[in-house]
């Protein structure tokens, strides 16, 4: 499998698509969004078409990466989508993170016109995805991943979690775990600032001990430390991806009662003007109450 198709050319779906020309694929493209992103990939080497359905037509296999599944569905199946431009034993690899229960629908419509999917979400941010090291979260039939892993591969770690929508419940999974570590590291940090604690050398010991975690070491150093919220992954998204894992567990019936209260603090950060900066902004709540800056 040369040819690869991307729909969703945005601050993932660009330097994803960089790294499968680095790797040697023949990428074609078109608009979703952005006109700029979709010009740096043609100066690359992409070839551009006019929409998902000539993407498909022109392709082995088309990545979807998109906001959610509303965008996922009309890339696929909306006027001039994927599927009408796709012959069978096309494959499609949905890069989004979107519902599970959405995932498994759309991984069944497809198979009813002989057209593989496999839906893949990934973890790290458009740095590693620049890099080509995310941590790819693959789900579906094992020939359909088969036939995707050399693709998966020139993007990042792929890993084959199980049948369809489970790369999307491996996904939310990790949003559910760095939603309330953040709101953690932040009630903690605030705490231990309004005590008059050195956060330096508060940072360098918890760094050796039991409440260590990524996001305390290796995300706020580049976001909130910096005294910036800019970059990073924007707190509206993440609110969309928690608020399918907390859709899926009330279907479920499993109870999220950290989930569902740090979606109400990331609810309120971003009525208050943060949506688009870090998640890492719903410190600004915190600081604001306790009447300190942990970092001046």
């Amino acid at each position: 499998m040369k040819n690869v198709g991307l729909v969703g050319a945005g601050a993932m779906g660009e330097p994803m698509g960089a790294s499968l020309l680095r790797a040697g694929f023949s990428l074609s493209v078109c608009a979703h969004r952005s006109r700029e992103r979709v010009e740096r990939l043609v100066e690359a080497g992409a070839s551009e078409h006019k929409d998902a359905a000539a993407v498909a037509a022109a392709s082995e296999c088309v990545i979807t990466m998109v906001p959610d599944s509303p965008q996922v569905e009309e890339a696929l199946f909306g006027e001039h989508g994927v599927v009408e431009g796709m012959k069978p034993g096309g494959y499609v690899i949905d890069m989004s993170t979107i519902s599970p229960v959405a995932s498994r629908a759309f991984n069944k419509r497809l198979c009813e016109r002989g057209i593989g999917m496999v839906d893949a979400p990934v973890s790290g941010g458009p740095a590693r995805a620049t890099t080509g090291e995310l941590t790819i979260m693959a789900g579906g039939d094992d020939a359909d991943y088969a036939a995707c892993e050399p693709v998966l591969r020139a993007m990042g770690t792929p890993t084959h979690v199980g049948p369809a929508g489970m790369g999307e419940t491996f996904k939310l999974v990790n949003q559910i775990i760095i939603s309330v570590v953040m709101i953690a590291d932040i009630e903690a940090l605030v705490f231990a600032k309004k005590s008059g604690a050195d956060i330096e050398l508060l940072r360098k010991v918890i760094a050796t001990a039991t409440g260590s975690n990524y996001i305390l070491d290796k995300w706020l150093p580049n976001t909130w430390f910096k005294g910036s919220h800019d970059g990073g992954f924007a707190l509206d998204l993440l609110r969309k991806d928690l608020n399918a894992a907390l859709d899926a567990a009330k279907q479920m019936q499993v109870p999220m009662i950290a989930s569902a209260l740090a979606g109400q603090l990331y609810l309120q950060a971003s009525a208050e003007g943060y949506g688009r900066q870090d998640y890492s902004a719903v410190s600004e709540l915190y600081e604001r109450a306790a009447g300190v800056r942990v970092v001046s």
